[in-house]
């Protein structure tokens, strides 16, 4: 009897290590299984029971012939699994949509302040060009008064230079109409000499009041003819009072008269 129960003792020993090597061998298909599942979507936390059996109440045996002990299956190499990602934490992720908003507000502001620099230096550059056209036109109407100014100037100085001209030839004309007037009385009294050779010049500085009375005769030039001379201071002399002016202002004191025997 002894032996018998030695060897149910040592069939139930086989039976329990073949079953614990075929669990082994059914984890490690999962597992492959898994490996490739997770390869392919999210991983997911794998849960894995394991059954361990009840322990058997060891039976020693007696002592079989010693059998070299099976080595055991080499176990599947465990895979590094990545880390899980952490979703962020929600104070993290409010302060990252804050710094956006606020950066997205700064850019904004800095737009819009560059659009408003914009602006403004366009509406000063307008204001500039403004100035500078009003400052062009005031200094060309300046210029075309100016010239306005010096083009009447001119011409006031040609029609005062003409109406000078006019009133010197007026008065020279007058002048000479009152000289010749005069002339012509003295001719009246002249008693030409004889045999009067030639038409000799004789010129007498005479003197007179206002009122035509005269005063004094000189012989300023000769004739050549003394008795053409005495006969024209004679004739001077005899002429007074002289012929006065038409007009006050063209009375002369001092008048120098020429007669020529022929005239």
């Amino acid at each position: 009897m002894p032996p018998s129960r030695a060897r149910s003792s040592w069939s139930a020993v086989k039976w329990v290590a073949a079953i614990l090597a075929i669990a082994v061998h059914v984890a490690f298909v999962l597992f492959l299984i898994l490996s490739v599942n997770w390869q392919n979507r999210k991983p997911e936390p794998v849960i894995a029971e394991l059954y361990v059996p009840p322990a058997v109440e060891k039976i020693e045996p007696a002592k079989p012939p010693a059998e070299p002990p099976k080595p055991e299956p080499p176990k599947p190499p465990a895979e590094a699994k990545p880390p899980p990602v952490e979703p962020p934490k929600p104070d993290i992720a409010l302060k990252e949509k804050q710094e956006r908003a606020r950066k997205e507000q700064a850019e904004r502001e800095r737009r819009e302040k560059e659009k408003q620099d914009a602006q403004k230096r366009e509406l000063e550059r307008h204001e500039a060009e403004k100035k500078q056209q009003e400052k062009r036109l005031a200094e060309t109407r300046e210029r075309q008064a100016r010239e306005a100014d010096a083009l009447k100037a001119q011409a006031q100085r040609e029609r005062q230079a003409q109406e000078k001209s006019a009133a010197d030839a007026a008065r020279a004309r007058a002048d000479a109409d009152y000289i010749r007037r005069i002339q012509t009385k003295i001719r009246g009294n002249v008693v030409v000499p004889p045999d009067m050779p030639g038409n000799p010049e004789a010129i007498f500085d005479v003197v007179q009041l206002p009122s035509g009375e005269i005063i004094d005769v000189q012989l300023g030039k000769s004739s050549g003819v003394r008795a053409y001379d005495e006969a024209v201071q004679r004739a001077i002399l005899k002429s007074s009072p002289l012929p006065r002016p038409d007009s006050p202002d063209m009375f002369r004191r001092n008048l120098t008269l020429k007669f020529r025997p022929l005239d």
